[in-house]
């Protein structure tokens, strides 16, 4: 069945006057500051950069959230204001949604159903999910995409070229014309639900034997470009369990740490948005992952890289760590710039390398990790900048989420055993060889 949408020209000159109009004008703002000598209130001016950008929802909302979370690629007003974004776009109306449905699965879409709830579960930026069951009894959810996201998309990431100059302004430590084209591919990416599709059966694959972990089946039959229906996984938000006891919490944490982190030292793929709707809790402790839209896999010496650079910290050797920081991409590093950049390791890496239980940001002032990164990426400024490899846009992503769980949850935890438990006998070629099974079982080789 041909979709009803696309990315027209129509669809995205519309998104263009919708989306330039309101950030344009703030970018008139920052012309007329630099050109004209205006003064400009860098607080009030990030708070109507969020009115403007929570207004629009859609792909230029998600990545302004995940801008948010990368130290210094934009300045701290506009991070602290970005971050306070949150994808609460109005679902869809029911004759909108049969028409929608009506285009993936055909006419008599209702037919392949039991029951399709006409209320959304849930509504975000991309799409909204409905509760539905299927003839065998089969409990699922129904992820239908808004109509013209490709237009929306590819006017966005324009616009979003428009965001990085606010940041760039004033002088950012981190040059951003990697972030932006790791953005641009992963959010293409996300439209694409038969990838997101493939992504699900890859992570059903590497959590097989996980048995705190779930991830819901595809049905294929229910599955479109723009359509994606899968197994209903019951449970209740993470949050709930703040209240459980130590043992719980504690327990709930280590099987989060392993949902994220045997992908990636096993296999090197990453969950790159790891927010609270994306996963919830069973009655007995267990995690369900949802929303594969956002994977990220690495070359694996990328995985060697992080390895490597914990290693480097643990033995202080420098040689080491410059090796590690190669393996990850970065190029030119100057004695002084590694100096640096062990001091911003060494904070990432603190919790692992202490052998005791405790809690993550045990011994920090709240605000710590953010005033360390920006003093790191100032010390980068002045030697003219650091360019990030483009594998670090999620990776912060998926750490900094991962690690706003664990504060929540108030794990005291051993960090270190339980890394070390991971990357015990790690060998890259064995990595490598995983890696590539893995992609073929789901279709991704």
């Amino acid at each position: 069945m041909a979709s009803d949408e696309g990315d027209s020209l129509g669809g995205r000159l519309g998104r263009y006057a919708r989306v330039g109009t309101s950030v344009g004008g703030l970018a008139v703002k920052l012309a007329g500051q630099r050109y004209l000598g205006f003064g400009l209130d860098r607080d009030k001016h990030a708070g109507e950069l969020k009115a403007a950008l929570g207004g629009l929802k859609g792909p230029l909302m998600k990545a302004a959230q995940l801008l948010a979370t990368i130290p210094d690629a934009l300045p701290p007003e506009y991070a602290r204001e970005l971050a306070q974004l949150q994808a609460n776009a109005p679902a869809m109306g029911w004759a909108f949604v049969r028409r929608r449905m009506a285009s993936e699965l055909g006419p008599d879409w209702q037919a392949k159903f039991a029951r399709f709830d006409k209320e959304a579960s849930f509504a975000a930026s991309l799409g909204q999910v409905h509760r539905a069951s299927l003839h065998d009894g089969r409990e699922v959810a129904a992820k239908l995409q808004y109509p013209d996201m490709s237009s929306a998309l590819e006017a966005d990431l324009n616009q979003l070229k428009v965001v990085f100059a606010i940041g760039q302004r004033f002088d950012p430590a981190i040059r951003t014309d990697e972030i932006h084209a790791e953005i641009a591919n992963r959010l293409r990416e996300e439209l694409d639900y038969r990838r997101e599709a493939r992504h699900t059966a890859l992570y059903r694959y590497m959590l097989r034997d996980e048995s705190q972990v779930h991830v819901p089946g595809v049905v294929a039959s229910h599955s479109t470009e723009r359509l994606l229906t899968m197994d209903w996984l019951q449970g209740e938000p993470l949050l709930n369990w703040k209240t459980r006891s130590q043992e719980e919490r504690d327990a709930l944490a280590i099987a989060m740490f392993r949902a994220w982190y045997v992908p990636f030292y096993f296999y090197g793929a990453i969950h790159g948005d790891p927010h609270l709707g994306n996963y919830s809790v069973r009655p007995d402790g267990s995690v369900n992952l949802m929303d594969f839209g956002c994977i990220r896999i690495f070359p694996p010496r990328f995985v060697r890289g992080s390895i490597e650079l914990y290693r480097a910290l643990m033995t202080d050797d420098e040689a080491r760590a410059v090796a590690a920081y190669e393996d990850w991409g970065f190029t030119g590093l100057s004695k002084e710039m590694v100096a640096i950049l062990n001091r911003w390791a060494a904070f990432l890496y603190g919790p692992l390398m202490d052998d005791r239980s405790r809690r993550l940001t045990e011994g920090m002032a709240e605000g710590y990790g953010r005033e360390m990164a920006q003093n790191v990426f100032g010390e980068l400024r002045k030697m003219g900048g650091v360019r990030p490899p483009r594998e670090f846009v999620f990776m912060d992503r998926a750490a900094i989420g991962l690690g706003s769980v664990f504060i929540h949850l108030r794990a005291s935890i051993n960090w270190h055993q339980l890394f070390e438990g991971l990357i015990d006998g790690f060998d890259v070629d064995a990595l490598t060889a995983r890696q590539d099974t893995a992609l073929k079982e789901a279709g991704l080789a």
